[in-house]
């Protein structure tokens, strides 16, 4: 099967947050099954890491989009990835949606609109005379409306969109519609009109033949009042008609700390002094007081989904009790700011660094005995899969992937509430378990012999591709 998976991150090229990782994953894990092809916008950080790319078509001018080229390149690996060249659109600083002070680039419609369009036309054959897809997998709202392009063409190509963040949807004014060439009879209730904007995000809801997300329970969440961001009625309507299905992310191989060549020394379960060994990098790198309490990490996005005013509120009991704190992400810049004055003020016992390295945080999973992550919401979760295959038991947030994959006692730690108080319970759970050396060694083996694989995903990805395309075989 000919698949288009259509995304706006990759780890081997431009990331901001967990997408990158799963675009990086997926498409590779499918490649034993499928023809994958990923398609990415020809940022600055992609086109000067693609050594060769061949142009082999052309997208006219639409509306206020401009004309752009599609090139095709390859992954070290040998993954094919077809690039959308249009300097005036992505060659720009900051990340893939955003200035360097964090603001969204005011064209943002226009350049995912861009993406959308020309993702279609590629998918129907149009743009490379050599290949056509016969399923799109669309990914968040700036690939979402892939599915209404084709749609608008009277396309039978059928489509899969995965929500990986319903929160952000991709929402513009009225006046988009014209801006990216979409038909005025799809702006209603029914169609791409949210409260008197254009969401790219609901369009993908709207005109795609399948959706998913990544982990059963979010899926559930997201057909309540609580957790559906005003999109519930729309996505319980598609649940119930058995067009929404929950698929748990994976994690990559490398995340095995007997190989990782990037510790400060490799370990396996039961080998405690390697395990000590990256704590002992950890505390010298962020400065912190040596010590012989526990190290709680936080390895995340700075925003408020993540909960780090939580950790900011219990900072000073977990010190007071004999813990340390190392924080590394980047994010909302009061956030940012808050995280850093807690540094400042106890700079022996809270570490921060602003921004992101792979390999730093891949250090403090190994180092640290505990993962922080009291998210409000999480879909799937990334941070505690890596924690729990270092030995790090994560104290999380009983929601979404969270509660798929923590298992409350064995591997790690839930808490019932995104509030101060719960999440402090789950705090002196962790701290009773780490005074107790033979439940600690016993958890952190539960942790570390989990497998998070791809492959099991990649079924079910595989599985549903087949479902979602037989209908229009059989037409």
């Amino acid at each position: 099967m000919r698949v288009l998976f259509i995304t706006t991150e990759m780890d081997d090229f431009v990331r901001v947050g967990g997408l990158a990782a799963v675009s990086a994953a997926l498409p590779r894990a499918l490649r034993r099954r499928s023809d994958v092809r990923v398609m990415l916008p020809g940022y600055r950080d992609v086109v000067e890491q693609l050594t060769h790319i061949d142009i082999v078509g052309q997208c006219d001018v639409l509306a206020e989009m401009p004309a752009c080229s599609v090139g095709r390149a390859a992954t070290k690996d040998g993954l094919p990835v077809y690039v959308l060249l249009c300097p005036q659109l992505y060659d720009r600083p900051g990340n893939p949606y955003g200035d360097e002070n964090g603001q969204d680039w005011p064209d943002n419609d226009i350049r995912f609109g861009r993406l959308a369009s020309a993702a279609a036309e590629l998918a129907l054959g149009k743009v490379d005379k050599n290949w056509a897809a016969d399923l799109v997998h669309a990914n968040d709202w700036q690939a979402a409306l892939t599915p209404a392009y084709l749609a608008w063409k009277n396309a039978k190509v059928p489509s899969i969109l995965t929500i990986h963040n319903l929160a952000y949807q991709g929402l513009f004014p009225a006046d988009s519609l014209r801006r990216i060439g979409a038909p005025e009879s799809s702006f209603h209730i029914d169609g791409l009109e949210f409260y008197d904007h254009v969401s790219f995000l609901k369009g993908g809801l709207v005109y795609a033949s399948h959706l998913t997300t990544v982990s059963a329970t979010y899926a559930k969440e997201i057909t309540t009042r609580e957790l559906g961001c005003g999109l519930e009625g729309l996505l319980k309507r598609r649940s119930d008609a058995d067009q929404l299905t929950g698929i748990l992310n994976g994690i990559d191989e490398s995340w095995d700390p007997r190989a990782c060549a990037q510790l400060a020394q490799t370990f396996g379960a039961g080998d405690w002094e390697g395990k000590q060994a990256n704590a002992n990098y950890v505390r010298k790198q962020f400065g912190l007081a040596v010590s012989r309490g526990p190290i709680f990490a936080l390895v995340a996005r700075l925003v408020h989904q993540k909960g780090v005013d939580l950790v900011l509120s219990a900072a000073d009991k977990i010190i007071d009790a004999g813990g340390q704190i190392v924080v590394t992400g980047s994010g909302e810049p009061q956030i940012e700011k808050a995280l850093v004055e807690a540094h400042l003020r106890r700079p022996d016992a809270i570490g921060v660094v602003i921004g992101f390295n792979d390999g730093q945080a891949r250090r403090m999973f190994a180092g640290s005995d505990f993962t922080l992550m009291p998210s409000r919401f999480e879909p799937c979760g990334l941070s505690q899969m890596y924690a729990q295959r270092f030995g790090s038991l994560p104290i999380g947030h009983q929601t979404g992937g969270l509660a798929e994959t923590i298992k409350d006692g064995e591997t790690g730690f839930l808490f019932a509430k995104p509030s101060p108080e719960s999440f402090l319970g789950g705090v002196r759970r962790a701290f009773e378990a780490f005074r107790a050396k033979d439940r600690l060694d016993t958890m952190r083996r539960n942790a570390m012999a989990r497998s998070f694989s791809w492959d099991l995903s990649a079924a079910c990805y595989n599985a549903l591709y087949h479902k979602t395309v037989a209908p229009s075989i059989a037409a």
